[in-house]
């Protein structure tokens, strides 16, 4: 490949590991190309799955400081740029390579973080946060050791609660700051409501 060949395919994939919210390497020998489109569909619009090089995404990866990855890049490999939320990517992944055992996970980078194939099997685990907000409110009912623990849970996890938290916020905030009938002033947002979502945001 010429140099300057190299060089731009360099550049696109530095970009992707620039923009994408994760990057996940696998191996993929022995998979027909209907699977690696049914893979690609299934990351969902505006991730993407690509055959790289190793050398050149050696480069890349050293590039925006991901140099863990390096003993990752051997054997054929293609990564999964995510866009969006990473969680949702790792479930697809994972999903699809219960159905195709031939796909194999090697790791990656979450959130600008190198991770290994067990952090990304985890990440799929993670639950819907409807399911973390629901669990929220009824630690915060019962008392602050409950609470606390649901942010001893895996980084990703955390972020996606507090995200969860801020959304229920901004939604619940036309109602707060509407006058009563008596032009009572609204009511504010509860200290342990507060605290939960600074406490979170600062994990991130």
């Amino acid at each position: 490949m010429p140099t300057q060949a190299k060089a731009a395919v360099i550049d696109e994939i530095t970009e992707r590991f620039q923009s994408s919210s994760a990057a996940v390497l696998t191996e993929y020998r022995g998979l027909t190309v209907a699977q690696l489109t049914q893979l690609r569909r299934s990351l969902g619009a505006g991730s993407t799955y690509a055959v790289v090089k190793n050398t050149l995404t050696k480069r890349a990866a050293d590039s925006v400081g991901y140099s863990d990855l390096a003993p990752l890049l051997n054997g054929p490999t293609a990564i999964a740029f995510i866009e969006g939320d990473p969680v949702e990517g790792a479930k697809a992944l994972r999903d699809f390579a219960k159905a195709n055992p031939l796909l194999v996970v090697k790791g990656g980078v979450v959130d600008g973080r190198t991770v290994d194939a067990s952090e990304v099997t985890r990440l799929a685990d993670v639950e819907p946060r409807e399911v973390l907000l629901a669990k929220l409110a009824g630690a915060m009912k019962g008392n602050l050791t409950k609470a606390a623990g649901l942010f001893q849970a895996p980084l990703s996890q955390v972020a996606r609660l507090a995200a969860a938290l801020q959304e229920k916020k901004a939604a619940d905030a036309p109602a707060a700051e509407a006058p009563a009938a008596d032009d009572a002033p609204a009511a504010d947002t509860t200290p342990e409501t507060d605290a939960a979502a600074a406490d979170a945001a600062s994990d991130d």
